[in-house]
């Protein structure tokens, strides 16, 4: 059978499948799963993945061919639909199977070191920033910190011009208060 032949069947069988006749879909299977098995075999070699795994590859790369037989465009050829599948199916196998290990004992002084606090000015407003309300603290970020116009954070925040300047005296109010009941 040529590859043409091969992918006019499995295309009229998918397409029948898609109709609503399970003969054709089961025909469909198990004519495409030797060329599943082969691709997986040849993809798991190419990528340095144990042959082994190819089985796998096929399992997995059945079970999304059925969850996702209706993504199929009936107008386009199917066989690179499925190799997609296959080769997105080993990927996912790859980075699944991927385990670096890294010896820790030349780190351990730099693991126990404490993270450095950082305690000035700037980290206790940005602190006391987080603390506003959504709308608040992206206002006050866009004026008083990016120092956009009232007109450029109202367009970005669409907001009236108004709103943001209301917006921005209540936070600056809200940060005094929080500025005054915060300790140091």
């Amino acid at each position: 059978m040529t590859q043409a032949d091969r992918e006019s069947e499995w295309a009229a069988d998918m397409r029948a499948a898609l109709a609503g006749d399970a003969d054709a879909y089961r025909r469909f299977l198990q004519c495409v799963t030797p060329h599943l098995r082969a691709v997986a075999r040849k993809n798991c070699t190419q990528y340095g993945a144990p042959v082994s795994d190819a089985e796998d590859v096929v399992q997995e790369a059945l079970l999304a061919i059925h969850l996702k037989r209706r993504t199929w465009d009936p107008a386009r050829p199917i066989t690179p639909w499925i190799s997609v599948i296959v080769r997105n199916k080993l990927i996912d196998m790859l980075r699944r199977s991927v385990r670096l290990t890294v010896p820790i004992d030349d780190l351990a002084e730099v693991l126990a070191a404490e993270e450095p606090v950082d305690d000035s000015p700037a980290a206790h407003i940005g602190s006391l920033i987080g603390r506003l309300k959504d709308r608040q603290r992206a206002v006050v970020q866009a004026v008083s910190i990016e120092g956009c116009t009232t007109r450029e954070a109202a367009a970005r925040l669409r907001m009236s011009e108004t709103g943001v300047r209301v917006t921005l005296h209540r936070a600056l109010k809200a940060l005094a208060t929080l500025h005054q009941s915060s300790p140091g």
